[in-house]
């Protein structure tokens, strides 16, 4: 049998049969949030062990078991946190749901304290919902018009990014339907 990881909670991957191993990292990452909020000391929270990437993808039923095989290939299996938006990097910035982008920024902060991350990933996808609901139809029309829309929402995001955390990384994806990654520069 094939040893497939697809995806990173209860599916059957190679943690099926490991199901605690997902909510112990769940509730770690919520009893952080709880003493870091409470002003207790974060190395109390602290997971063991780091994380080397907080990743940021859209929601896409479509492209999840793809996001898990390309983190496996970049040899990051269980050493990313995944942070998931409608549209990734739109959906942190988009002003119609703000607490989209509170939630993420909030996530940096706790995957900086809590794993310390030295790096945000941020891979959108082709075919986005997201980007025709708030951004229009218009931006997939064609390949080249939907590569510049989702390029210029990344490098805004990597720009914000580096502006409140100049100590992180950042790396901007796009990947296609058939799972195929291409890497957006930071500057155009």
């Amino acid at each position: 049998m094939e040893n497939v990881r697809s995806c990173h909670h209860g599916c059957a991957d190679a943690h099926a049969g490991h199901p605690r191993r997902t909510f112990l990292k769940l509730a770690s990452l919520g009893a952080g949030a709880a003493l870091m909020s409470a002003g207790l000391p974060v190395s109390a929270a602290r997971a063991g062990g780091k994380a080397e990437v907080l990743l940021l993808s859209c929601m896409d039923y479509r492209l999840l078991d793809d996001i898990a095989r390309y983190m496996d290939g970049r040899g990051l299996t269980d050493k990313y946190d995944h942070v998931i938006l409608a549209g990734a990097s739109l959906g942190a910035l988009v002003d119609a749901k703000p607490e989209w982008g509170a939630t993420f920024w909030g996530h940096v902060d706790a995957a900086k304290k809590l794993h310390d991350i030295h790096k945000v990933m941020i891979i959108d996808h082709r075919d986005c919902g997201a980007y025709k609901l708030f951004l229009g139809p218009e931006t997939a029309k064609d390949t080249e018009t939907e590569t510049k829309a989702h390029a210029q929402q990344l490098r805004k995001l990597a720009a914000a990014i580096s502006a409140k955390h100049p100590d992180l990384a950042v790396e901007l994806l796009l990947m296609a339907l058939d799972g195929k990654v291409e890497a957006i520069p930071l500057a155009a």
